[in-house]
């Protein structure tokens, strides 16, 4: 989301606000294994396509901040194929409707789904995409998580783009009820290139991707559903359920999402995928992060010295790992030698992460 996120991001500066407080204990980020198909998927709104009866739904979405069940339950499948990236949603609602037909708005005043991808994990220069049940779309590239000085360029477009919305029940009906609507998708891996001659298909690698489901409750108004106010006049504040939790009211913080393995394995086939010790190390440097921003934010200052803000060493699979802060006239950067893979990892001040 983008104004929303981006008025949440204002307000985590204070870190007395509860509802944008960091998790004390993080979550492990979800994962899934998206096998390679050769079928051509048609894209319209259904699972008929084979490939789909052979890979498995996700586990149900979760309240965003990890800790409520949602009202209603939506999954997620995934596949890929030389072209595309495609994702198939399901989602259970009573109440079908959406009102956003204009291409770049601000879809998430309707009920929607959203596709957020950060195809090189630094935790920056990431897309995302949202959708409502008319299959209006809003996408847009964001430089940097809100909670930095970024850029967002909302006339990006996901050109070659595949769309379809299949509603289980009546659109904009309020006389009766559904059962509700399903999303499938094929992106291009084009969008995400980086350059003309960047070979960027995932195969047998990872990227970090979340999937968030907006739901408003809703009032009618000369029969037409519209989000919910209160005795005020003011909106009722949405549910976010998400696939990976963020443990917190944001999206847009990357290196919380899941991840999604592209197995060179065609479907049927069984594969497996564990999240490397690297990731792990890489969340700890993000703790560190979060620790300096805070410090920052309170005393305009930095922390001169690992030690005075670090606490123990990271420990990860009984190995010991020592981060090194190395402050600069522009910022700081911490880095962590690898024990697992032997390369160098760091984090800087803005919150980019680099692997060399």
């Amino acid at each position: 989301m983008y104004s929303k996120y981006k008025y949440l991001a204002i307000l985590c500066l204070g870190v007395s606000i509860m509802v944008c407080a960091q998790s004390k204990k993080g979550a492990i980020p979800e994962s899934y294994i998206a096998y390679h198909t050769l079928e051509s998927i048609v894209v319209d709104g259904s699972d008929t396509d084979v490939s789909w009866s052979k890979v498995n739904w996700s586990d149900p979405f979760i309240d965003i901040e990890g800790v409520k069940k949602p009202a209603y339950k939506t999954q997620v499948k995934m596949l890929w194929d030389d072209t595309y990236f495609y994702i198939l949603a399901k989602m259970e609602e009573p109440h079908v409707w959406a009102d956003i037909t204009e291409h770049d708005a601000i879809i998430f005043h309707n009920n929607d789904f959203e596709v957020f991808v950060d195809p090189s994990g630094d935790a920056q220069n990431y897309y995302e995409l949202e959708i409502n049940a008319i299959n209006t779309v809003w996408d847009l590239f964001i430089s940097k998580p809100y909670r930095e000085t970024n850029v967002v360029l909302n006339d990006w477009n996901a050109t070659g783009l595949k769309s379809a919305i299949k509603i289980d029940g009546t659109l904009n009906n309020p006389k009766d009820v559904d059962k509700g609507w399903v999303v499938e998708l094929a992106i291009p891996w084009s969008v995400y290139k980086t350059s003309y001659f960047h070979k960027n298909v995932p195969k047998n690698k990872f990227w970090r991707v979340n999937f968030s489901r907006v739901n408003w409750d809703f009032q009618l108004n000369d029969g037409k559903y519209e989000r919910k106010k209160d005795a005020k006049g003011a909106y009722l504040p949405e549910y976010n359920w998400v696939w990976s939790p963020q443990g917190v009211v944001n999206m847009h913080e990357p290196e919380k999402w899941g991840y999604v393995y592209f197995s060179s394995k065609e479907v049927g086939a069984k594969d497996s995928f564990e999240i490397p010790n690297d990731e792990k190390i890489k969340w700890k440097l993000f703790e560190l992060y979060r620790a300096q921003k805070s410090h920052y934010d309170k005393r305009h200052t930095w922390f001169t010295s690992i030690s005075s803000f670090a606490g123990a060493p990271i420990t990860i699979e009984d190995k010991t790992i020592k981060p090194i802060l190395e402050n600069h006239s522009f910022g700081w950067t911490i880095s962590v030698k690898s024990p697992f893979s032997s390369k160098l990892l760091i984090i800087n001040e803005d919150g980019k992460f680099v692997i060399k």
